[in-house]
């Protein structure tokens, strides 16, 4: 707050202060802006939703939403606040659409606790991760159209989830674990036979048995791809896919799952004999080429998480509310897509310079006297009919 003040208010941090952590300002009419100006940039059927979740580390009790829990910044368990995103994505280039705090259980059992942070009632309710992400995936398709939605194995290992986004009628491509059971693409199901001696079966009985990804996939033919030409070269790996039925239907007496949706498995093969795994609702007839390409466009989102930490800020907030909270990571989010906007539209064909080049010559320019004069940029991105 201290750097944004010394530009449009020097000498008085305690007015952005309040701005942030106790003016009583929605952030909704900005996250409805923000989502229909990404839409003028990037929206599109080549357009990719991708889902996923950021943590900051924070110590102390008091902070809202704060806990001990797995943080993939730190790559292990610790005492952080965590953040459920959705960034829009095409062509290289991201913008965020969503950050909301997710809560766990021990903050959602202690009603005190909620009041004293300020959460609204709307939002004290228990909700898991990919709930929390389905919730704004359907506040933002209102504004947002898109073409895939991609996720890692923290949401794809969830039946429910994938099916969701099925029934959504959304295609969609996302982590998953070696452990995952599929069966054969033409396995049937056995109905339940007329006579039978003991106890009548409930269900029928598949006509294959299942098998994790990791076996079917130990299988296929390994091919080496291009995926993408970065700035150091070629970006190469062994790949394989099947189509298959996911074993997320409904479950039998012994706690098996028959067959369900069919979909695509893919493995990557890394660096020594590490393997990451996929499953994804594209066509049968899909290319592998076209599968790899999509499921590797995940990473843009972690691209979007490391701007928005250290090009705008995110992880600086001090504040214990859930409002200042929310209001810190909109605006964060505001000034991410204005950055990524100059690298679309800025006539000196910045587009090849990165978010931070372009945020160190936003910075070098001659800084507007307070109050601050809207700019010919800040006009056409932010405002409109």
């Amino acid at each position: 707050m201290q750097p944004l003040a010394a530009v449009v208010a020097p000498g008085k941090e305690d007015h952005i202060q309040q701005f942030i952590t106790d003016s009583p300002w929605l952030t909704d009419p900005l996250e409805t802006l923000l989502a229909q100006r990404a839409q003028q940039m990037l929206g599109g059927k080549e357009a990719v939703l991708i889902i996923d979740d950021t943590c900051l580390t924070k110590f102390g009790t008091k902070s809202v939403g704060v806990a001990r829990q797995y943080s993939g910044q730190a790559g292990k368990i610790t005492t952080c606040q965590c953040l459920v995103s959705l960034t829009l994505a095409q062509h290289e280039l991201p913008v965020p659409l969503a950050l909301r705090l997710f809560l766990p259980q021990e903050w959602t059992r202690d009603p005190a606790r909620l009041s004293a942070a300020g959460v609204p009632v709307e939002h004290q309710l228990p909700q898991t991760k990919w709930e929390l992400a389905l919730k704004e995936l359907d506040r933002v398709r209102e504004h947002v159209t898109f073409g895939m939605v991609l996720a890692d194995a923290g949401y794809g290992v969830n039946a429910q989830f994938r099916q969701a986004l099925t029934e959504r009628g959304l295609l969609w491509s996302v982590g998953t674990t070696r452990t995952q059971t599929v069966y054969p693409k033409d396995v049937r199901l056995i109905p339940i036979p007329k006579i039978f001696r003991g106890r009548r079966p409930k269900h029928p009985t598949p006509s294959e048995d299942r098998q994790s990804v990791e076996e079917v996939l130990n299988g296929a033919a390994w091919q080496h791809l291009v995926w993408r030409h970065g700035t150091k070269g070629p970006l190469a790996g062994r790949f394989a896919a099947a189509y298959v039925r996911l074993a997320d239907g409904e479950e039998n007496a012994q706690g098996q799952h028959l067959p369900g949706q069919a979909a695509w498995i893919i493995g990557e093969q890394r660096r020594g004999e590490e393997r990451k795994y996929s499953v994804c609702n594209l066509p049968a007839n899909t290319p592998l080429a076209r599968l790899v390409e999509v499921t590797k466009r995940r990473w843009a989102c972690e691209l979007t998480h490391r701007e928005l930490k250290e090009e705008v800020g995110l992880d600086h907030f001090e504040g214990r509310s859930w409002q200042g909270l929310h209001h810190h990571a909109v605006l964060c989010m505001v000034a991410l897509t204005f950055l990524q906007w100059l690298r679309l539209t800025q006539p000196d064909d910045l587009m090849g310079d990165t978010v931070p080049a372009i945020r160190a010559e936003v910075a070098g320019a001659s800084p507007l006297p307070p109050p601050c004069r809207q700019c010919r940029a800040c006009t056409a991105l932010f405002s409109g009919p």
